[in-house]
């Protein structure tokens, strides 16, 4: 800014400098579902047709705050199945009280079947751009039986600012 004194021909220059920057940086996590090992048969006809269902989700007090969803493809009558398929999720701000859900449905004719799910809290993993490996047991007691004791699901996960 310049200010002109009146009655002096000297020009005197005042500088100000704002800096303030709104702008807050968002980041990318990336997943990579490697595969899903040890699945019981679900099915009576066949075996199982697994997918994997993710879900971002800001953990707050009351509210949660989904930040993103992806599915899997289908892998046909296969109980260890290998997807190697990279989901990315993009402009999260953080993985401070970020949870990653993950179900594992049973592609049926009418309605899907829940196998079976978990939970990975990511600000545990201590993330940044080379990827961690998340070897996670699929939960039995929500799958009622469906899984074997040993069924796994492998990922690799990166957060990149």
């Amino acid at each position: 800014l310049h200010f002109m004194l009146p009655g002096n021909p000297v020009s005197v220059a005042f500088s100000f400098v704002l800096e303030h920057t709104l702008a807050v940086i968002m980041g990318v996590l990336t997943v990579l579902l490697q595969k899903v090992t040890h699945l019981k048969d679900a099915d009576r006809l066949g075996k199982s047709d697994p997918y994997v269902k993710f879900e971002l989700e800001k953990d707050n007090w009351v509210f949660d705050k989904t930040l993103g969803k992806f599915t899997s493809s289908k892998k046909k009558n296969d109980c260890n199945p290998e997807y190697n398929e990279t989901f990315t999720f993009e402009n999260v701000p953080t993985v401070d009280n970020m949870k990653l859900h993950i179900k594992v449905m049973d592609d049926d004719i009418g309605f899907d079947d829940y196998l079976g799910g978990c939970t990975i809290n990511l600000e545990k993993l201590g993330l940044g751009t080379d990827p961690v490996q998340v070897e996670k047991v699929i939960d039995p007691k929500k799958g009622e039986g469906w899984f074997s004791r040993k069924a796994m699901i492998y990922l690799a996960i990166a957060f990149t600012e």
